[in-house]
């Protein structure tokens, strides 16, 4: 007799952003998402470097995870991740890296029978087209395109790449058909996320911190602390005395003159660990044109 043996289906997904901070919308859109596909795990990848803001000041990849770490530090399922950091020495070293090869990586690490999505914001996705090799992407996972009152069915499948796209005349009667449910369109998988009303932006929280007002309603506690302690995000000559301060609260028996001591490597080392395998990192990749 022969036996069929089926291996477990597990879904899993990767956030992929910059985090510059991480706050409760992005926690809240990761539940959401978990919750509605049923995902064993949602990987949160912060960019080291976004190719779409590498000409913006960025907040240093360390603080950026150590943040997402103290936002996810309740949540078991939601995983933050190593897959877009720098090398040891704190350089990227392919420069800016792109999504279609962190998606691709990660996939070397699941198995065949495991499904993957890639959870984005309907804003970012409506720039895909922009973004390298967007046809390849689209094919090499399901897309969860987390949506939002204004936008329509119509909206979603016009903002694919040209090859995939229906014809003006097959999107007319989608237009004043709000973005919901799941589209198969061409190779590309898409899932509609809706209910997400969250109005947290990192905008809001870096504004509000070069002004020396109070964050806290859009984070998670430990990263409002976080981002007070080390100075984050206020001018520059403030945010010095901060971390000056914080330096000889650690070593009280520092001098007063002591200049602030940077990590031996500039940054801290990261170890990248994916179902139990633990290997360093020593490539770096970042989000999209």
């Amino acid at each position: 007799m022969n036996l069929l043996i089926c291996a477990p289906v597990m879904n899993v997904a990767l956030f992929g952003g910059t985090f510059d901070p991480v706050h409760k919308g992005h926690i809240a859109v990761a539940r959401a998402a978990q919750a509605r596909f049923a995902l064993a795990r949602v990987y949160m990848v912060p960019a080291d470097i976004p190719p779409h803001k590498q000409r913006q000041p960025i907040t240093p990849y360390h603080h950026r995870y150590a943040m997402l770490a103290l936002a996810t530090q309740g949540e078991k399922d939601l995983v933050p991740s190593l897959l877009e950091a720098p090398d040891a020495e704190g350089r990227p070293t392919c420069g800016a890296s792109y999504t279609i090869d962190t998606v691709r990586r990660f996939k070397q690490t699941l198995k065949k029978s495991d499904r993957l999505f890639f959870l984005i914001g309907i804003d970012a996705f409506l720039d895909i087209t922009k973004w390298r090799d967007a046809e390849a992407l689209l094919r090499e996972c399901e897309f969860i395109v987390v949506s939002r009152p204004g936008f329509s069915l119509s909206d979603v499948a016009g903002a694919l790449p040209e090859s995939m796209r229906p014809d003006d005349a097959v999107l007319k009667p989608f237009r004043k058909q709000a973005a919901r449910g799941d589209m198969v369109l061409s190779g590309a998988v898409i899932h509609l996320l809706e209910g997400v009303n969250e109005k947290a932006t990192a905008t809001n929280v870096r504004e509000a911190a070069a002004k020396g007002r109070a964050a806290n309603r859009w984070l998670e506690p430990a990263v409002a602390e976080y981002i007070k302690k080390m100075g984050l995000y206020r001018p520059a000559s403030k945010a010095k005395r901060a971390e000056a301060k914080t330096i000889r609260a650690a070593s009280p028996n520092a001098s007063p003159n002591t200049a602030p001591q940077e990590f031996p490597s500039g940054r801290p080392r990261f170890q990248v660990i994916h179902g139990g395998a633990r290997r360093d990192r020593r490539a770096a990749r970042s989000e999209d044109q």
